[in-house]
């Protein structure tokens, strides 16, 4: 067969690198890469430690706003579409690429599968949402990593095409954990100075409009985790930096170590040895319950319900009281809770892929 996959972000790397070393055992795939993530530490480092070939197609999209980020992809995917002919196109998550790409594929008829199919957080204003929608809905297989998305797809009709394989990015997790120890994560402040990892820490990563567009909501957040008892790691996203670092040196925030965004091996290792974690990421959320760790989310809405049990993810406002009340909140692990699947989800979406192609969609 042959597999025309589209990536762009960050999460989606972390998947397609699983995934992708499967499928290559019997398959052609034809990786694109849109670039809506193109900073080093956002993509190509990602590429390099995760050992993803190189994409066939780099298409160099990024920045604008949404229409016309998936408007500019939309005319960049048609021509390998076009040029290659795939038997099915591969995506993964909620980014603009992954809806960029379901639209083109599906004008030009091609068969669409979508991992991670079936996530809700039943709130319209989250752009991602509309993203998920609409690519659940014009694609022709549907693999959720839950069975919360199973029931979602169910609600909305899409019951036939859908599958639950599990979450990629529980392989990824389970696979790549120990390829790192504290000792080894390199992390580099926002001036370009090394910075030590201290012994015992708190990860942060906050990179969604909603907290960071204003002084008062981030200001919020980091004046929270300076209050904790141990300092905290937090990679900035490149789209924040001129903000974190004024609002660094405006008010002193000392116990905050603001560094350049990590690699995924440095980023699980932080997760893996932090006491706890503060974010506004739907994957380190899915990271952390992974690990065990207890996590507050800075969001209104609930992106993986099968987190929040046990006090294990939270939701918080960006308000300091409330975050530091949700960290301070003892967690119950379940070490037999498995929701996202036993870790062998790469392999279920490849025979699901086979599976459709034999029915001839």
């Amino acid at each position: 067969m042959k597999i025309l996959t589209v990536v762009g972000a960050r999460p989606q790397f972390i998947k397609a690198a699983v995934v992708s070393r499967e499928l290559r055992k019997q398959h052609q795939e034809i990786l694109v890469h849109t670039g809506q993530h193109f900073d080093y530490n956002m993509s190509e480092q990602f590429f390099e430690e995760l050992e993803i070939p190189k994409p066939n197609y780099n298409l160099g999209i990024s920045g604008g706003s949404h229409a016309q980020m998936t408007g500019k992809m939309m005319m960049a995917l048609e021509a390998p579409m076009l040029e290659t002919h795939p038997d099915v196109v591969l995506l993964y998550g909620d980014t603009n690429s992954t809806l960029a790409a379901a639209l083109t594929a599906a004008k030009l008829h091609l068969p669409i599968c979508h991992v991670e199919a079936g996530a809700r957080t039943h709130s319209r204003t989250n752009p991602e949402e509309l993203n998920r929608i609409c690519t659940d809905h014009v694609s022709s297989l549907l693999l959720a990593s839950t069975e919360s998305g199973m029931k979602c797809m169910e609600q909305e009709g899409l019951a036939r095409r859908a599958r639950f394989v599990g979450d990629p990015m529980f392989d990824a997790f389970t696979a790549y954990s120990r390829k790192r120890a504290p000792g080894e994560v390199v992390l580099t402040g926002l001036t370009g100075e090394g910075c030590a990892l201290p012994q015992e820490f708190y990860y942060l990563t906050c990179h969604r409009e909603e907290n960071t567009s204003d002084d008062r909501d981030l200001l919020e957040i980091l004046t929270a985790m300076e209050q904790l008892d141990a300092p905290t790691v937090y990679p900035v996203h490149p789209r924040n930096k001129a903000r974190a670092k004024r609002l660094q040196e405006k008010y002193g925030l000392s116990r905050i170590l603001f560094t350049e965004p990590v690699g995924y091996l440095d980023s699980i290792c932080l997760v893996n040895h932090a006491k706890k974690i503060v974010t506004d990421s739907g994957g380190l959320q899915r990271e952390a319950f992974f690990a065990g760790k207890k996590c507050v989310t800075i969001l209104d809405f609930v992106c993986w319900p099968e987190t929040m049990i046990e006090n294990r993810n939270e939701l918080a406002r960006p308000k300091q009281n409330e975050i530091l009340e949700k960290l301070n909140h003892p967690q119950t692990v379940d070490a037999g809770y498995l929701p996202f699947g036993d870790g062998q989800a790469a392999a279920k979406i490849v025979s699901a892929i086979e599976a459709l192609q034999e029915c001839g969609a």
